[in-house]
């Protein structure tokens, strides 16, 4: 059940507040002008969902995975529209490939995972504005309808009657407490440290919880449902672009490396058996440095895939140069409109960085989903 909350976009931490300081003083136009001069680089926003903003302690999923409301979300778009220049990723790609000059301020919009609010809700405003965006989906799930893992395990943990959460994978047994933000707060943990292990044991670990609190995730209830492939269809046939987000939607680089290139290849398959021949774009799954490899790189270029985009928090001064590992800038719902403004136009000073996880565990992380 969703609750819709109030949107107030106030500014979160030092970031926000110096962001909203920044475009109310109207400098951001200026500063925007001044750094598209010596600086054309090639910015890429990520985004997971598009909804309501809804009550926490009614909410049972993932909260980090919403992005922004449909009115933030309109008036992020809106700003795009009138101060950068929105690109397909496809052009992107054209541009490479000719040794052409991407144009200042280039912005490319993208969404991960495949949600079906991307279809209710993000493509409608997109389309009703003009504003070119890619939609990365994990075809497994569109085929399924089931819900996806990560935000399964949420909802499974914040909803269970059991005593204690005991995975021994993750050397974890504590007692599930009662509070509604602490066992978010303890889900948000098993997610962070679930991505220190292989993706094989990843999975088998959310089907046993599924098995033995008999949760299991066959049917997704309306507030984690995917898209179909109808509503892909519609949506490419209105000139977006559909990639790949993988199958299964687990980490490519914690795969054995048969089963990771056969992930890569259906991810394919099933893009073009769906919805026909087109330019192949990738989001790799999860997308921080332990998400994806050399391996996974090298598998993404053999499958004839144009690019491909993680999420590394950044800007792509020249995208040629890292063209299959492209750097975002993850959108969050705590942003306000100056915050927004302000990351598209400093993005170095207003977005979050992201620290090398590769050789060590991490437990902070803008930009780990």
């Amino acid at each position: 059940m969703v609750i819709r909350t109030q949107d107030r976009g106030r500014a979160a931490g030092i970031r926000g507040q110096l962001g909203e300081l920044c475009y109310g003083s109207g400098l951001l136009h200026s500063l925007q002008r001044m750094r598209a001069w010596w600086q054309k680089d090639l910015r890429i926003l990520a985004y997971h969902r598009v909804m309501p903003l809804p009550d926490p302690q009614s909410y049972d999923f993932d909260l980090e995975l919403i992005s922004a409301s449909p009115e933030r979300f309109r008036e992020q778009m809106k700003l795009l529209k009138q101060r950068f220049q929105p690109m397909r990723l496809t052009d992107v790609a054209a541009a490479l490939e000719a040794g052409d000059a991407l144009p200042a301020d280039a912005v490319a919009v993208t969404f991960d995972d495949g949600y079906d609010d991307n279809y209710r809700i993000a493509y409608p405003i997109l389309h009703e504005l003009g504003i070119p965006a890619t939609f990365f989906v994990s075809t497994g799930h569109i085929d399924s309808g089931r819900p996806f893992a990560y935000d399964w395990l949420v909802h499974m943990i914040l909803r269970t009657g059991a005593p204690r959460l005991v995975l021994p994978e993750l050397g974890l047994d504590v007692p599930l407490p009662a509070a509604r933000a602490e066992r978010r707060a303890l889900a948000g943990n098993v997610l962070l440290q679930m991505k220190d292990i292989d993706a094989r044991a990843q999975s088998a670990l959310i089907a046993r919880l599924e098995h033995e609190w008999q949760m299991p995730g066959d049917a997704a209830p309306p507030e984690c449902r995917p898209m179909t492939w109808t509503q892909l269809r519609e949506m490419r046939a209105a000139g977006f672009e559909i990639g790949s987000h993988g199958v299964h939607h687990r980490m490519l680089a914690k795969l054995p490396p048969a089963e990771m290139e056969e992930e890569v290849r259906q991810s394919r398959a099933s893009l073009e058996r769906e919805l026909g021949p087109m330019p192949l774009l990738m989001s790799y799954p999860v997308g921080g440095d332990r998400a994806f490899d050399d391996r996974v790189i090298g598998a993404t270029m053999a499958a004839g895939f144009q690019l491909a985009v993680c999420y590394i928090c950044g800007t792509n001064p020249q995208p040629a140069a890292n063209r299959y590992a492209l750097q975002r800038l993850p959108v969050e719902r705590g942003m306000g409109p100056g915050w927004f403004a302000a990351m598209l136009t400093l993005p170095s000073l207003m977005s979050y960085p992201t620290a090398s996880r590769a050789n060590e565990p991490a437990r902070v992380p803008a930009c780990s989903r």
